[in-house]
């Protein structure tokens, strides 16, 4: 009889290798549809009905803080009941008594950012972790107040929280904006809804659309056009409805049991349900060049998002390079897929990914930081990483840094070491993905059936 696959103590896990992953798998809702149907649903007219919620760290910080400006939300912790929130319409967000925190979450701060700019003769003020306060939001707050006369006041001119918001009129215009970044991008579609005339928004490169897709639904007036949707227009005066909301599989989530099946020997598993919006499957394009045994079936559609059941088992991987063009498509996925580079033949790239050093940690540091502590080579560049491979991992003690996606690929290169590794920090994981060692060792354990 094997050892147990993971120990628990405090906040660290040790991995024992040698295992392979089977079984079935439902990963959590999609985060950032999550955050979306929150918030939509909080200035909608009438109830919004949300199945499949991500009840992580992240969206329940959104909840909290829509709580506090009088949204009533039900609680987000019941997988049996979908989660209901009580629209009030665009204009009957409340002043909060109180500071309103973002915890850990960058997205809950960004696009609150553009929500509120526009709430007349109210004043709003964010802050988060100590993390969060680190983390860069001028790339919203200059444009909001550059380009639509938003008034948003902190740290650093503004760039940094805590961050203040003394709601006005918001005007419309053209803007062009200097990342790619859904999170920029929602904002200032948010903020477009109630200014003065249309927003258009012009992006280097397509992000996430997850916005897009949603605010339609809820029935705003939103134009996408131009090479692979990079101008978006959205026309104010349209009242949002609340709507029935279903949340596809998160396939970031998805990503980590994707690669640890590819890299793991005598490993098969299925991923039901999983979201395949083509602005956030960038992860699947790069495994398929590895040359990764995957496969989609059961494809259909569910509240304008497509999804399907992912099938991926173990074999051999080639290389892969990733450039600034596939970053917004994978920028999440890109700690794991340094793992996968581990286990390919050749030389893998990553290029164009200075996002990386914003995250919740600059994780083109962290990651190669963590992953020469187990032996590998890694060389970190100014925007990213090159990895040759196939390379051997060694057990060893290891550290999350703070950061869930950190956390979870180290779990990935540890099932894979030469002895056993401790990672601590291990909580990180449940700001996006509650349950992930449970389900980690579960289908680990199926291996001894």
């Amino acid at each position: 009889m094997m050892s147990a696959p993971l120990q628990t103590e405090g906040n660290s896990i040790t991995i024992e290798p040698g295992r392979s992953l089977q079984g079935e798998v439902r990963v959590p809702g999609d985060k950032s549809i999550s955050h979306r149907a929150l918030l939509f649903g909080a200035v909608a007219e009438g109830a919004t009905t949300i199945h499949g919620m991500l009840a992580a760290e992240d969206p329940c910080s959104t909840a909290e803080c829509l709580r506090a400006m009088g949204v009533a939300i039900s609680p987000l912790g019941d997988k049996d009941q979908p989660v209901v929130v009580e629209g009030v319409g665009l204009d009957g967000l409340q002043e909060p008594e109180d500071v309103l925190d973002c915890g850990n979450s960058g997205t809950t701060m960004r696009l609150l950012l553009g929500l509120l700019a526009g709430r007349q003769g109210r004043h709003f003020v964010l802050t988060g972790d100590a993390s969060l306060r680190q983390r860069p939001m001028g790339r919203v707050s200059r444009p909001l107040c550059q380009s639509m006369g938003a008034r948003i006041d902190g740290r650093a001119s503004g760039a940094l929280a805590p961050l203040s918001v003394s709601g006005c009129q918001l005007q419309g215009g053209l803007i062009g904006t200097s990342v790619a970044s859904a999170q920029v991008k929602s904002a200032l579609l948010l903020a477009g809804l109630t200014a003065g005339s249309d927003v258009s928004i012009i992006e280097p490169n397509c992000s996430r659309d997850h916005s897009e897709r949603m605010l339609k639904a809820f029935g705003a007036d939103v134009q996408v056009s131009g090479d692979y949707g990079r101008h978006v227009r959205i026309t104010p005066g349209q009242p949002l409805r609340g709507q029935e909301v279903h949340v596809p599989g998160d396939v970031s989530s998805a990503a980590f049991w994707l690669v640890g099946s590819a890299v793991t020997p005598g490993s098969r598993l299925c991923l039901r349900h999983v979201g395949l919006n083509p602005t956030r499957t960038g992860v699947l394009e790069v495994l398929r060049t590895m040359g990764a045994q995957l496969r989609v079936e059961n494809r259909t559609q569910i509240t304008g998002e497509p999804v399907g059941d992912l099938i991926i088992e173990q074999g051999p991987l080639g290389p892969f390079s990733i450039d600034a063009d596939l970053v917004p498509r994978l920028v999440d996925e890109i700690p794991v897929l340094a793992v996968a580079a581990l286990f390919a033949e050749g030389t893998s790239r990553i290029q164009g990914a200075k996002e990386l050093r914003v995250k919740e940690t600059d994780r083109l540091a962290v990651m190669t930081r963590q992953l020469r502590a187990m032996g590998a080579v890694v060389e970190e560049t100014a925007d990213g990483l090159v990895i040759d491979g196939p390379q051997t991992l060694w057990g060893a003690q290891l550290d999350s840094e703070t950061d869930h996606r950190v956390a979870m690929s180290l779990a990935l290169a540890a099932l894979n070491a030469q002895g056993s590794s401790r990672i601590e920090g291990a909580d990180a994981a449940g700001v996006s993905y509650p349950g992930f060692w449970h389900q980690l060792g579960r289908l680990q354990a199926s291996d001894d059936q």
